[in-house]
C-alpha cells in the first residue's frame, strides 16, 4: 500500500511564533498562506504544516500521488483503494472519502492511541 507524501500537521496557537521556530531549525515556507492562517514549512524531505484555529489536534498527513515536493506521481494507490484495504483489515474509518468518485478526496482514521490520521489525496 502506498500512502504517499508525509507530514505532520501542527495546530498552533500562535502562526508567526510557530513559523520562526521552525525557521530557526531551518525550515522555509513551502506553501500555504499566512492569511488563511496556515504555513507549510520544508526542510529536505522534512513537511511540517502550520495551522492556527482549523482543528485541535495535532494530524499525521499522508497525500497519496504526491512525492515530498506536491510533485503528482504517475503511479500511486488511489484514496478509495488505501480506505477499501483498510476497511477490510476491520480498521473503523472516523470520515471516508465517497468511493463513487474519482480525483481529489480525503479519509481519516485514528491510530490505536487515537493519534488522527488524515489520508489527503489531491490529484
Amino acid at each position: 500500500m502506498k500512502v504517499g507524501a508525509f507530514s505532520i500537521s501542527l495546530s498552533v496557537k500562535d502562526l508567526k511564533k510557530s513559523m520562526a521556530f521552525y525557521e530557526a531549525l531551518g525550515f522555509k515556507i513551502f506553501a500555504g498562506d499566512f492569511d488563511k492562517n496556515y504555513l507549510i514549512m520544508k526542510n529536505e524531505d522534512a513537511l511540517v504544516g502550520l495551522f492556527h484555529g482549523m482543528f485541535e489536534n495535532n494530524i499525521l498527513t499522508f497525500n497519496p500521488g504526491w512525492d515530498q515536493n506536491a510533485k503528482k506521481l504517475d503511479n500511486f494507490d488511489d484514496v478509495r483503494t488505501i480506505q477499501k484495504a483498510l476497511k477490510a483489515k476491520g480498521i473503523a474509518l472516523t470520515q471516508e472519502a465517497d468511493e463513487s468518485t474519482t480525483g481529489p478526496a480525503s479519509f481519516v482514521v485514528l491510530d490505536p492511541d487515537g493519534n488522527t490520521i488524515l489520508i489527503d489525496q489531491h490529484v
